[in-house]
């Protein structure tokens, strides 16, 4: 039975197999967000049933069979107790099978079955502090991704030789969609242990670093893959295919080496050799900027893949088809200048895989940060004047339409814009804080501060406004939480030789006080610090048709009217 209540505030209360879930859901209508369902619920909430228990490591067993597209094995589920619970939640997509459930002495657990969500009893109460491990048994046909990588499933293709060609995407279906674990984005794994099984002549390339590869009595072969760094569940991938391999050495400024192993079609390795080049150029430009690569202990791979490409940590699926920019095409000259997915899914390292947002209505963490790499790495290579080219030709792409923000505890990311919008603000936010040194070691510091965690906004907000020392909730309000950019209105008057220069800003967030920077002299730029109510400031000899806004720097909507009147009108200028 299913008891539901919603009230004007939106806090929605639901109880059924012995689940209660208390959340509060953003109005869905407004942003055609929703209408939100218990099973949107229960995989997005964290219930008590879910926050009891802390994984600490997985170990997944899977036999991938490509001729039938069926998978089969188990998952051991090793957890710490932090509240004491007699039942627990673990997620499967509702089209696999359970074939059973063990407790760690080989007791067979209960359990019931709503949606994606597979509530397990416990043969006794499990008491806080305790640590416990089950063994999920499943099998199954998972879900085929229809538009990879934005839909989760499987991807079952055949090379140009006509040999199997296999992999995952689940970026917000959830890993669930594959295999059984705790499908929120909160709870990583200290550590992993991935075993695929494949028909004989192939092979799987997955996460980490290969441990062993074993023969098996049926002729098939196991790659068994151990992941020595905490890992999101929608990273978890496999790859099986045939593949030709090289690698190379990065070494860090300080002397460490990092290994970059590179997996691709053999007709493709010639390109890729090439191509793949500028991988060490890359490393070097995000270690400047974001320290140092997250995963030296789990290694660098690109793999390629049938999709455009998705940020598998230490496993970068690559499907740019050897190409500049993305697929061959880019909104601006600077953009044909590098290998757009080797870019964007190898930032995903640090944002989105080292620093990881616990719900995806946080998504922007990822995307935002991900894409205005891609505008540092045209700085790094091509200078400052060139990433501000890249990244204002983004605006032609942004809708404005809904958040960047999306709704908490639902399973929805908020508006695509997070990735042109997402970097467009972000520069803005460079440009508010005026200062480049502490905007870098701020990027640099959410990376050493928040290594292998799991964040939400406001913990990067607090961060900022800690570092800067100044209360910038109103721009992230404004910016990340409306889906309108605020509007510099102007008013500029000239009389004889005195001019006054009348501004306010109209926005949606009632404080709104962002400094921006105009001409109070010919092209010459300086800050002024507009509110939600006029100002007014007195400029002397100064043609109101030389007023400019510094908009390569500043994202934001400008209206501007200029008058001039006769000097010898009795009108008066501002007051």
């Amino acid at each position: 039975m299913v008891t539901m209540i919603r009230k004007s505030t939106c806090l929605l209360f639901l109880a059924v197999s012995g689940i209660t879930l208390g959340l509060f859901a953003q109005e869905p209508s407004h942003y055609n967000w929703g209408p939100f369902t218990r099973a949107d619920s229960l995989r997005g909430y964290l219930s008590s049933v879910r926050t009891c228990y802390d994984v600490t490591y997985y170990h997944l067993d899977v036999t991938v069979n490509p001729d039938s597209g069926y998978i089969q094995g188990s998952n051991t589920i090793a957890f710490n107790v932090d509240s004491s619970f007699g039942k627990m939640q673990v997620d499967l997509f509702a089209n696999m099978n359970i074939d059973s459930i063990k407790f760690e002495d080989g007791t067979f657990l209960k359990y019931s079955r709503e949606f994606a969500a597979v509530v397990i009893y416990m043969p006794k109460i499990l008491e806080k502090g305790s640590n416990h491990q089950i063994v999920f048994y499943y099998s199954g046909k998972p879900l085929v991704a229809v538009k990879p990588p934005w839909d989760g499933g499987f991807i079952w293709k055949k090379d140009k030789q006509g040999n199997p060609w296999v992999m995952v995407t689940c970026q917000g279906t959830g890993a669930s969609v594959w295999w059984p674990n705790k499908d929120h984005q909160s709870d990583e794994p200290d550590s992993m242990l991935l075993s695929i099984t494949v028909p004989k002549g192939l092979e799987d390339i997955s996460n980490g670093r290969l441990r062993s590869k074993v023969d098996l009595p049926d002729g098939k072969t196991q790659y068994n893959w151990f992941i020595g760094c905490p890992i999101n569940n929608y990273n978890v991938t496999v790859n099986v295919g045939k593949y030709a391999h090289f690698s190379d050495t990065y070494k860090n400024s300080d002397g460490s080496k990092l290994t970059l192993d590179y997996y691709v079609m053999p007709e493709n390795l010639r390109k890729a050799r090439k191509q793949f080049a500028e991988v060490k150029t890359m490393l070097a430009c995000y270690e400047k900027y974001f320290g140092k690569y997250p995963f030296y202990q789990d290694g660098y791979k690109l793999i390629e893949s049938s999709h455009n490409g998705m940020e598998n940590q230490s496993a970068v699926a690559y499907g740019n088809h050897y190409q500049l920019g993305y697929e061959g095409r880019a909104s601006s000259a600077a953009g044909l200048k590098f290998d757009f997915i080797i870019l964007h899914e190898s930032a995903h390292e640090w944002w989105g895989n080292n620093v990881t947002s616990k719900d995806i209505a946080d998504m922007w963490i990822h995307e935002s940060f991900g894409a205005y790499s891609e505008a540092l790495y045209v700085e790094y290579n091509w200078g400052h004047k060139a990433a501000l080219k890249y990244i204002n030709a983004k605006k032609q792409n942004v809708r404005n339409n809904e958040p960047i923000i999306g709704p908490y505890n639902v399973n929805h990311e908020g508006a695509k814009d997070m990735y042109d919008k997402g970097q467009l603000v972000l520069n803005t936010l460079r440009d508010v804080i005026g200062n480049d040194e502490l905007w870098f070691s701020i990027l640099k510091g959410l990376q050493e501060k928040y290594v292998y965690k799991t964040v939400d906004a406001d913990v990067i907000i607090n961060y900022i406004n800690q570092r800067t020392k100044t209360d910038l909730n109103y721009f992230f309000e404004q910016y990340l939480r409306n889906p309108t950019i605020p509007q510099l209105t102007v008013e500029i008057t000239k009389k004889a030789d005195s001019t006054a220069l009348r501004y306010m800003w109209k926005a949606d967030v009632k404080d709104f006080r962002m400094p921006i920077k105009v001409t109070t002299s010919k092209d010459h730029f300086t800050f002024i610090y507009p509110t939600m109510e006029w100002q007014t400031m007195k400029l002397k000899n100064f043609d109101p048709k030389d007023f400019r806004v510094d908009e390569d720097e500043f994202y934001c909507t400008v209206k501007i009217n200029r008058y001039y009147f006769d000097p010898k009108s009795s009108l008066k200028l501002y007051d």
